[in-house]
């Protein structure tokens, strides 16, 4: 079949939920895709911030298909070696987890999370109307629908009504606004992203946070951290909040923990740790040996110091890569983010044309994401070379010239 014919069986059969570009990707080596007709690509978006360690990584296929050669399925009615070895090193490797919960996406661990802080609150005797979790306008937690509620956007939101009761939402980074919504004295947890990646890449400000963690610790409330995106060594360091100099009391993690594998992860700090007994949560696939297998070796190869000297090394080419192909014409107002986690906000003569410049770059062989219609998101791989990446700048700024 040619793309033509398959993109019409996405028209097809596909519920419309998505609106991909019309391209087929078929196979991919470091940060380059090639398509069903043989086009390379110079991949910034990492499948939204998923393949981090790139496409074709030998370590990760390794782990694959020895662990398929054992054992695909067993349910969590048995033990299997993978998840248990992954547990025990995501615990290590955060340092203020005891216990984990495995599952299969960022959302379902954001609904694990907000079960647990429900669960919690009500085993310290609050009554429903006292278990409240407050979020951020701009956040993104998830599709489920408890998620999708905690996700402050009302574009997520609409058409799914009833949303469950228990949350209200504040403006990020105003800690006076996080100050007047505990007034209420109905908070259970906050739940945030350190930085904001579909709100339009909005990193915390600094000490926002650390206020965060104590008007937690003065109201007797949980801080939940959704490093779903923003973690995995995406802004540096192995978890984004820690360069925010707090400790949560949980933690969800998804997308670059299976580097591609479907996989997600709730880490339990101590005060909730023990909270959830047998029944009270559960999954079928969730920490399969073959994801759990997988993630045991992408978490051991982003923990290395040489990725984090990498990141830190591109975010800077990036950021001076971008400048220059801006050269004064007004193409961005701002590049914020942090790591290899970085928004490009248009500016006022670009406002709105996100999604027609990411048809243009795809045209000239460079992927990218948007976050909203102002704002173009590069998430590359966290080991993108010196020259893929001079590459994928090379070929984006000549997408933005047949834009002007």
């Amino acid at each position: 079949m040619d793309t033509s014919d398959l993109v019409a069986l996405g028209a097809r059969y596909w519920l419309p939920v998505y609106q991909p570009r019309a391209i087929v990707l078929e196979r991919g080596a470091g940060a380059r895709v090639w398509d069903h007709d043989g086009r390379d690509y110079i991949d910034l978006a990492a499948g939204i911030a998923v393949t981090s360690l790139g496409h074709g990584d030998p370590d990760l296929l390794a782990a694959l298909t020895t662990q398929a050669a054992r054992l695909w399925h067993a349910s969590n009615v048995f033990y299997t070696e993978p998840p248990l070895r992954l547990a025990q090193e995501l615990a290590t490797a955060a340092g203020f987890a005891e216990r984990v919960f495995l599952c299969n996406s960022g959302t379902e661990a954001n609904e694990a999370a907000i079960k647990l802080v429900r669960k919690w609150a009500a085993a310290q005797g609050r009554p429903p109307e006292r278990r409240t979790i407050l979020s951020f306008h701009g956040s993104f937690h998830g599709r489920t629908l408890a998620a999708v509620t905690a996700t402050a956007q009302p574009k997520y939101q609409q058409g799914y009504e009833p949303l469950p009761a228990g949350f209200r939402y504040a403006a990020f980074n105003d800690i006076a606004a996080v100050e007047a919504a505990f007034a209420a004295r109905d908070i259970a947890a906050v739940m945030l992203e350190p930085v904001q990646g579909e709100g339009g890449v909005l990193p915390a400000a600094p000490g926002f946070l650390r206020a965060v963690r104590a008007l937690c610790d003065a109201h007797g409330a949980l801080l939940v951290v959704d490093e779903i995106q923003c973690g995995m060594m995406r802004t540096g360091t192995l978890f984004a909040h820690t360069q925010d100099e707090v400790v949560p009391d949980i933690m969800t993690l998804a997308k670059a923990l299976g580097c591609g594998f479907p996989l997600g992860a709730l880490l339990a700090g101590p005060r909730v740790a023990e909270v959830m007994q047998v029944g009270a949560h559960g999954t079928t696939f969730g920490g399969n040996p073959l994801g759990a297998a997988v993630a045991r070796v992408a978490l051991r190869k982003l923990a290395q110091p040489a990725v984090a000297a990498n990141v830190e090394r591109q975010a800077q080419a990036l950021r001076e890569g971008l400048a220059r192909i801006d050269g004064g014409r007004g193409l961005f107002t701002q590049l914020r983010g942090r790591g290899l986690m970085l928004g490009a906000v248009l500016g006022e003569a670009w406002r709105g044309r996100a999604g027609e410049i990411l048809d243009r770059a795809a045209a000239h062989g460079v992927l990218l994401l948007q976050a909203g219609p102002d704002v173009l998101r590069l998430l590359p791989p966290l080991t993108i070379s010196d020259a893929e990446l001079a590459e994928g700048l090379q070929r984006l700024d000549a997408a933005l010239r047949t834009a002007a």
